[in-house]
């Protein structure tokens, strides 16, 4: 086939529509290729966006330019705010999606997309022939593109577990990737064997909902995108139940049928989405487990049976269903599975995910070892940056730690040693606060216009919103509260507090009995109000002194990140190197010192000795 592109993306799920929007709106022609055109964005498991550390993520997609904000605010079911009483650190949103919906937005943004062509076809081979990638689809179709991004899933040699009986198979019973997979090892790339599962979908109408604890969704003020106007809709609840000791029973008189225990799966299942069995195998002290029932869609009889994923035979997970509250007439619609597939092992990935030493090879996804359609898309939309970087000749574009958690999503991937799925969270971040969901546009939206996926129009959106902000923080700064005066007997009556001498809103604000809607209210700035600049601006005077101290850290961790370590450099050379910190230093190739300073097994004194080592090396 003699058409051009400059591109190709091998899969058109969350990575690979976000790498393709991603790559065509900086002006590259873009092949888009799925090996089934009516499953672009397809959601296999929970057909839920969001929660925390996953939320910080979709914001920070969506202020780069990104999709997944965009379509989970066009096609929610229901939008929750999680963690409200707890600090900002780890407030987040939770939406539930009509999963038909949400592939029919993306499908519609990517199809008038000029630049982006899709195309459906298995790829069965990629090779390298000069400075090109000849990239063949299994009916003999071959393209040639300066670069190639893999984003394929759980495609590659997937192997579906149900009891004892297991076949190839991609996710929900789909054609899986194996010549692929085959190929790309025989040229030399390393992979691993993860696993991941998925609960029985059962139909609505079977449920008794009088039993169980309805989950209604919240009245956010806003959704997840910076750029659309927020529509909220009318929200469909979910609802909670619980196992019991009979639910327990049963699944413990047959784990000798559960693929995780009879030795039928050898791939490395996700700690934090842990199967029924799991939980009943790890947890023997707890007497039950909580059970959520959320819908798939407006239109579809489907509910999700979230904490019920499992891969014991159809019969079995049919049995212990019936013993939970509600489900006692359930009707199977899909049994629960589990899935093997192959991840390329992460210490081949360079921090612009592109493969180490395979020029315009880049990889995005589950393909890299995550889990979650969050991390996928974050991955896709910094591959496709950095692919049109690559055609540019320009340096790639690598989040830092402190910058957002996207940051923090692909340097763990690139320096640690991660043996099972990786699942963000905002544990994982020591920059969280300062990483908050409602800044991630005043963090990211300047690198979105640099490359392009911000329009003129959504960019002067955010200028806007910046003005206000310090609009707000010079009136709370120049505007002061004077003992006896009208608004310090107000604000007596709204808060309790005694103004005893002239202070400043900023100042009064740091009090914890004061919230910036009671002055608002206490000065008549009500009209001026806008909830996600109130929540940057109140979070900045309040939280100033952690704030501060984080920027601390992130200046020195700065330091150690500019420190370039070539990417040539002989570990094997330096003299006071333990042994264990050279096999890690040249397994995993660390392009900083700071990258070094987080690889498990390099201690402090490896790093001095090595820094040493590089200071000489240079004067010599």
């Amino acid at each position: 086939m003699k058409k051009n592109y400059d591109v190709a993306v091998i899969g058109a799920g969350h990575a690979g529509c976000e790498a393709a929007n991603a790559v065509a709106k900086m002006g590259f022609t873009t092949l888009l290729l799925t090996l089934n055109f009516n499953n672009i964005a397809f959601m296999p498991c929970n057909p839920s966006v969001g929660g925390p550390g996953k939320g910080n993520l979709v914001r920070e997609i969506d202020a780069l330019g990104g999709l997944i904000g965009r379509n989970t605010d066009q096609s929610h079911l229901q939008m929750r705010a999680l963690n409200t009483q707890k600090g900002p650190a780890v407030r987040a949103l939770r939406a539930q999606t009509d999963k038909h919906l949400y592939q029919q937005l993306m499908q519609y943004y990517l199809e008038r997309q000029p630049l982006i062509s899709i195309r459906q076809g298995e790829v069965s081979m990629l090779k390298r022939i000069k400075n090109h990638w000849r990239v063949t689809l299994n009916t003999g179709v071959c393209y040639e593109v300066p670069v190639v991004i893999i984003a394929t899933g759980t495609f590659l040699r997937g192997k579906v577990h149900v009891g004892l009986l297991s076949y190839s198979s991609g996710p929900q019973g789909q054609h899986p990737s194996i010549a692929l997979a085959e190929n790309l090892e025989a040229q030399g790339i390393r992979f691993k064997r993860f696993k991941t599962g998925t609960p029985a979908r059962v139909r609505k109408r079977s449920l008794d909902f009088s039993r169980m604890i309805e989950q209604p969704g919240d009245g956010v003020t806003h959704g997840f995108s910076h750029w659309l106007p927020w529509e909220p809709k009318k929200p469909i609840s979910c609802w909670l139940t619980y196992t019991n000791e009979k639910t327990h029973q049963i699944i413990k008189n047959n784990l000798h049928l559960a693929p995780m225990y009879c030795g039928a799966i050898t791939g490395i299942g996700t700690r934090y989405c842990p199967s029924i069995e799991g939980k009943v195998v790890t947890f023997p002290q707890r007497d039950r487990h909580q059970v959520f029932i959320e819908p798939e869609g407006l239109n579809t009889d489907e509910m999700y049976v979230a904490g019920l994923s499992s891969s014991l035979p159809e019969e079995i997970q049919d049995e212990f269903m019936r013993t939970v509250p509600g489900l006692e007439e359930v009707e199977m619609v899909r049994p629960g599975y589990a899935i093997e597939y192959d991840v390329v092992a992460p210490d081949q990935l360079l921090t612009s995910l592109q493969i180490r030493e395979w020029p315009g090879l880049f990889c995005a996804g589950q393909i890299n070892g995550t889990s979650g359609y969050e991390e996928a898309a974050a991955q896709g939309i910094v591959a496709g940056i950095n692919a049109g970087l690559y055609l540019k000749g320009e340096e790639p574009f690598v989040l830092q730690r402190n910058e957002a958690y996207i940051g923090v999503l692909i340097d763990d991937l690139v320096t640690k040693e991660n043996n099972e799925p990786y699942r963000i969270m905002t544990s994982r971040a020591e920059f969280r606060l300062s990483l908050r969901q409602e800044n991630a546009d005043l963090r990211l939206a300047d690198y979105g216009y640099k490359f392009k996926l911000l329009s003129d129009q959504e960019y002067q959106t955010f200028m806007e919103k910046k003005e206000k902000i310090n609009n707000k923080l010079s009136f709370l700064e120049t505007t002061y509260l004077l003992p006896g005066s009208v608004e310090a007997d107000q604000l007596k009556k709204e808060t309790g507090v005694d103004i005893l001498q002239k202070t400043s809103l900023r100042q009064s604000l740091k009090m914890p009995e004061i919230q910036l809607t009671v002055l608002w209210k206490t000065f008549n700035q009500q009209s001026n109000q806008t909830t996600e600049e109130d929540e940057v601006v109140e979070n900045l005077i309040k939280y100033q002194g952690y704030l501060e101290r984080e920027a601390k850290m992130a200046e020195r961790l700065q330091k150690t990140e500019n420190k370039k370590i070539p990417s040539d450099f002989d570990y094997f050379s330096v003299p006071n190197l333990s042994f264990e910190a050279r096999e890690k230093l040249n397994k995993f190739r660390p392009e900083t010192m700071g990258q070094a300073s987080r690889i498990s097994g390099v201690s402090p004194a490896d790093l001095s000795a090595l820094l040493i080592w590089m200071t000489r090396s240079r004067k010599k």
